[in-house]
């Protein structure tokens, strides 16, 4: 599962180091080499004010900037949309670069205030952003989304949903809306998306999707009742899947949903 590695020290405030690693954005794209898609920090011009510490690695100092959009890689190297890297990049620096572009991300979008139009100004010791005129202050965006693996016996609820740029299948999940807690948004969802009522909410584990900015918080239930109508603009397809059945395609490994379904194969399989 993505996750960033146990021995990753965050950082705040920049440190000095001989050989830092720079990951560079342009928007979700990440600059890497031609050659074996390592990371890339020497292919365009970076400008300091840009630059923002992520953490250290051992002896490996990360920090991340933002270029604009029409910026051009030098021979030999390209932007690469992070997504695309998934299962290419080494996890562990796939973690550090997704914990990065939320950052690039919130420093990119967050240069102006939201309020009044003015030039905002990085505070010291802080990850934020504050408009000298009106004080509005602007942390790094973090949207928060359910996700919930529905069982019916043996059997789980797996949809492909409209939006889904792998067109995989997937556990059910969707983002929270304001006032709710997640177990609400959990029944909402459900509700919304396949029409069947749960219970039995269980927490199974959280994990940083940085496409571009959610928490994703995952969840087992069992079925209630109800009969699976999907909602056509959320869901393409769902249905039940038991022992016995082949599954489609879906996300292994990286996602927590994959390891959702991975965990539940693996239970039925000790019975």
């Amino acid at each position: 599962m993505l996750q960033t590695p146990a021995h990753f020290i965050p950082l705040i405030t920049a440190i000095v180091h001989a050989n830092p690693t720079t990951l560079v954005f342009r928007g979700d794209e990440l600059l890497v080499r031609d050659a074996d898609l390592s990371l890339a920090s020497v292919a365009v011009e970076l400008q300091p004010e840009r630059l923002h510490p992520v953490g250290t690695l051992g002896d490996s100092y990360f920090q991340v900037t933002w270029v604009e959009r029409n910026t051009l890689a030098a021979s030999g190297h390209s932007f690469k949309k992070l997504r695309s890297l998934v299962g290419v990049l080494d996890e562990q620096l796939l973690a550090i670069a997704g914990r990065a572009y939320q950052i690039a991300e919130w420093a990119r979008t967050h240069r102006y205030c939201g309020v009044c139009a003015t030039e905002t100004v990085l505070l010291a010791g802080e990850r934020c952003f504050k408009c000298p005129a009106c004080g509005m202050s602007a942390y790094p965006r973090i949207s928060p989304a359910m996700m919930v693996l529905i069982r019916k016996g043996d059997a789980i609820l797996l949809a492909r949903h409209t939006a889904s740029p792998t067109n995989r299948f997937s556990a059910l999940a969707g983002f929270l809306e304001a006032g709710e807690s997640i177990e609400e948004a959990v029944h909402r969802e459900v509700f919304e998306e396949v029409r069947l009522k749960i219970h039995n909410l269980r927490y199974f584990g959280s994990q940083s999707w940085p496409f571009p900015h959610s928490l994703m918080i995952a969840y087992t239930a069992d079925y209630l009742s109800g009969e699976i109508a999907i909602d056509l603009d959320e869901i393409a397809e769902a249905r039940w899947y038991g022992p016995g059945d082949v599954l489609p395609a879906y996300a292994a490994g990286y996602s927590i949903a994959g390891l959702l379904i991975e965990s539940h194969l693996a239970a039925i399989a000790r019975k």
